[in-house]
């Protein structure tokens, strides 16, 4: 099978982008999601990754490096991470994975890291499976719904 991890390139955007609305379990806004994707293409600091196979991206992991105060150095974050439904358990989120690790250090980060949605127990698995660690929570609020509390995924 012919696969490869590559950078992405501006015309990746509508795959990364049905990807990316895979692993949340809704349609983004697409006009917005261009010009995001757009400007992180141009963003030395942002770094998505896609797994190609046969030629079809069926995996992406996007990337952003950057210092930060609280701990005085240069970390990367994985923001997102997602691997096409008909292409799991074949290891691609391990290369993927792997790779990130890789570019992150090769531009100086000292720390890896990703925030997870605690409805998402099989990422949790995923990610500790890799040597990852669960330290921290995290505290969102929606201005949009400052009222709606529950946790679910798509939201």
């Amino acid at each position: 099978m012919n696969a490869c991890i590559r950078e992405s390139k501006a015309d990746d955007c509508k795959a990364v982008y049905a990807l990316i609305c895979s692993m949340e379990e809704k349609r983004l806004p697409l006009t917005e999601f261009e010009k995001i994707y757009n400007a992180q293409q141009k963003d030395a600091s942002c770094l998505c990754l896609i797994y190609e196979q046969e030629g079809k991206a069926v995996g992406c992991l996007n990337l952003r490096m950057e210092y930060q105060l609280h701990h005085a150095a240069k970390i990367a974050e994985i923001m997102e991470l997602s691997v096409d439904a008909h292409a799991r358990c074949q290891g691609i989120g391990q290369k993927l994975y792997a790779y990130a690790c890789r570019k992150a250090k090769e531009s100086g980060c000292i720390q890896i890291e990703v925030c997870c949605n605690r409805l998402r127990t099989r990422a949790h698995k995923f990610y500790e499976t890799q040597g990852m660690h669960n330290f921290h929570y995290k505290f969102s609020l929606d201005f949009l719904s400052p009222d709606d509390s529950e946790n679910r995924l798509g939201k």
